[in-house]
């Protein structure tokens, strides 16, 4: 792709948080489709200082090691002291040297800023700044109540795919912003589909508990997995010939995992089974099929559809999940398949012990088809 300038992809959760393997595989999907494409690009990582300076020397190693494992361009930011100003003059420079780097802002550069990671005054500096929203209901939630980097981006891109129908229920978006969708990514090449598991394992990775609440129409809801989970703690007890896991993220002591044990659910800790990108990829392909009830998104009708679905239909997983009106934008065979209640939920497992071959082909169909990181980048590019 003749693109001109310098590409950066903005993150700042990616290697201060070394133990999420699924975390981190979501910029890893953008940078890998960058490489892909040829462009003259950088993995712009920012990380702040925790207050633990032999932590934070660890993470810096861990994420140069898993840049030199992919072959990336990078660099990376540690801030010394905490602060809401991200100043350049505050940063050590990993990856690339402060010169360098100020010396390609100089020439024409692009933000992609995933979930505003990248701040005033640093953002400002960027010739084309992006706006990358893969959160659509939390992300315009608070737009609408404060600045959130509206005032910073010259474009703004959402993963809600439905933003922009009638019955999508998002706050009208600040003045100066007109959002533009676009699929999840995944690198297709990276993540290629393997024959079907020997376990009929159905798995999902997440955050358990979730901070906050969300106002909608007035009313304020749960927004974690746990309030989400609720309707379908008994389909286990359904379908037992499938191994129901989640390796979702809660204290040790959390008495959450022996009542879902007691559901039929097995618990396992994230840190134990996706603590790299590659045991993440691999948890993944261990896998039968993915099963997660969505967080508000079946509420407010986006179009959202999670980076970890892309990543199990590409790999020819099918994915068992609630519909946010996203299946409207997806082919008629995609590899998913819509619940939104018990009865559903068993109905969409059975389907899947019984036409898994028919559903595998689909969703890696779907995955080339729609969620392709090259295509996506390069339309957003322009």
């Amino acid at each position: 792709m003749n693109y001109a300038g310098t590409v950066f992809l903005g993150s700042g959760f990616a290697a201060k948080y070394p133990e999420g393997g699924g975390n981190f595989s979501v910029p890893l999907q953008w940078a890998l489709g960058l490489k892909r494409l040829g462009v003259d690009y950088f993995w712009l990582e920012l990380m702040p200082a925790s207050g633990d300076a032999a932590l934070d020397a660890r993470c810096i190693r861990i994420f140069d090691e898993r840049m030199r494992h992919y072959e990336l361009n990078y660099v990376l930011l540690y801030q010394r002291e905490a602060a809401e100003l991200q100043d350049l003059a505050g940063f050590d420079f990993h990856g690339m040297s402060e010169r360098e780097f100020r010396e390609r802002l100089g020439g024409p550069t692009t933000l992609l800023n995933l979930s505003y990671s990248i701040r005033p005054p640093l953002v400002q500096l960027f010739e084309r700044r992006v706006y990358i929203n893969i959160d659509p209901t939390e992300i315009c939630h608070w737009m609408d109540k404060l600045e959130l980097g509206q005032s910073f981006h010259t474009e703004f891109w959402s993963i809600g795919l439905n933003m922009h129908s009638p019955e999508c229920r998002l706050p009208k978006p600040p003045l100066g912003v007109e959002w533009k969708t676009f699929y999840p990514i995944v690198d297709t090449e990276l993540l290629q589909p393997t024959p079907r598991p020997a376990r009929n394992r159905f798995t999902t990775v997440g955050q358990w508990y979730w901070e906050g609440w969300l106002e909608i129409d007035g009313i304020y809801r749960d927004y974690s997995k746990r309030a989400q989970f609720e309707p379908y703690l008994d389909v286990p007890a359904e379908v037992p010939e499938v191994e129901w896991e989640l390796a979702m993220h809660m204290n040790p002591d959390d008495t959450e995992a022996e009542r879902l044990h007691s559901h039929g659910w097995r618990h396992v800790y994230p840190r134990d089974v996706v603590c790299s990108p590659e045991h993440y990829f691999d948890y993944l392909r261990g896998s039968l099929a993915e099963f997660t009830p969505v967080k508000v998104d079946d509420v407010t009708r986006t179009g959202w559809i999670s980076d970890r679905a892309a990543a199990f239909l590409a790999l020819g997983r099918p994915v068992i999940t609630e519909s946010t009106a996203a299946e409207k934008y997806l082919p008629a065979e995609s590899g998913f398949l819509w619940m939104h209640d018990k009865v559903s939920a068993v109905e969409c497992a059975r389907r899947v012990l019984q036409d898994w071959e028919r559903l595998s082909r689909a969703a890696r169909e779907c995955a080339v088809e729609c969620f392709d990181s090259v295509k996506t980048i390069r339309r957003i590019l322009g």
